[in-house]
């Protein structure tokens, strides 16, 4: 008998659609919890970034849950399986856990299972996670899967497999095909590249949004006020989040339902000796209060590094003119 421990979280957001319909996103913090009278259509994966080329797979499983005759299930992970199998506890995620619930539940997934993965999980054979997840658990009707994943104890089984499994369980096997992958041509290894090079244009392109960051505004030493460019001072608890490049953004917020432009600084500030890694957002035309409010930051395009200046005045000249190449490329948009 295979025990999952129970972490349970149950949440209903409502989430609005074209038509003005309305979808109740279910999200079950471990598989033992999950619980439908419907069968399911679901698709796997980590998901990270909920890119283009992940949506391909995402829109297919809410397009055959339209009649209402299945439930659609995005079953996921956390920690990274890679953080539990190979200790890499220095890797970078495009989204943070809550990022990831947000962008799933525009979609129209109605059930979203994140399950604690862990070493006994890993071990679950193919043959297991078959029986004990999909079938007993989840009374799956077809899953929807890429041409190329691996599943079952070491990653030994593959998508023949699955089928094989498909026809004694009576469930469907729809594979994404290559050439659908392909014609995309989208890795979330490709993003993370983008982002660490700084090239937004490529990286929000392929996401299919623009990338951003969640926070919270704490108060700094407030250096920005005396050279005229006051700055709200982000910080990201979660330390599984990739930072993109070091260097000046252009960036936009949305605080208050208004749409708030400014450029942010990614680094060390080397022109005043500082020490730690800081995130610092200029607002342009914004003076409020944004001390211990969480926003989120959407990243648009890359101004240029961040750059050590001989004196306060020569980086207060660069800053006047980093707002003035920021202002026009939003004027171009």
């Amino acid at each position: 008998m295979i025990y999952f421990n129970p972490l349970f979280l149950y949440v209903i957001i409502s989430i609005n659609l074209q038509h003005s319909k309305t979808i109740a996103l279910k999200i079950f913090h471990s598989i033992n919890d999950f619980r439908s009278a419907k069968k399911t259509i679901l698709t796997l994966g980590t998901f990270d970034g909920v890119h283009m080329g992940h949506r391909k797979i995402l829109e297919k499983v809410t397009q055959n849950t339209k009649n209402g005759e299945y439930e659609s299930v995005v079953l996921t992970f956390f920690p990274h399986p890679r953080m539990v199998l190979q200790g890499e506890s220095e890797v970078k995620l495009l989204n943070t856990l809550s990022e990831k619930i947000d962008l799933l539940e525009k979609i129209g997934i109605q059930n979203l299972v994140i399950h604690p993965f862990d070493e006994t999980f890993s071990r679950l054979t193919a043959e297991e996670f078959v029986e004990t997840v999909l079938v007993n658990q989840f009374h799956i009707q077809k899953i929807i899967i890429g041409h190329d994943h691996r599943f079952g104890r070491n990653r030994t089984a593959n998508i023949d497999d699955l089928i094989a499994f498909g026809v004694q369980h009576n469930f469907e096997v729809e594979q994404i095909s290559v050439q659908e992958i392909d014609a995309v041509s989208i890795s979330s290894t490709k993003i993370r590249t983008a982002l660490l090079t700084g090239n937004m244009a490529l990286a929000n392109e392929f996401l299919g949004y623009d990338y951003f960051m969640s926070g919270t505004v704490l108060k700094g030493k407030q250096l920005g006020r005396t050279v005229g460019f006051p700055t709200a001072n982000l910080q990201i608890d979660e330390n599984y989040k990739l930072i993109p490049q070091n260097g000046v953004y252009v960036v936009k917020s949305i605080i208050n339902q208004k749409t708030i432009f400014g450029m942010m600084n990614i680094g060390f500030n080397p022109t005043v000796a500082g020490k730690n890694l800081s995130i610092e957002i200029h607002f342009f035309n914004f003076d409020a209060d944004l001390y211990d409010q969480k926003i989120s930051v959407s990243l648009l395009e890359y101004l240029r590094p961040e750059q050590k200046f001989d004196s306060i005045d020569l980086l207060k000249q660069q800053l006047v003119k980093d707002k003035n190449d920021a202002l026009a490329y939003i004027n171009s948009l």
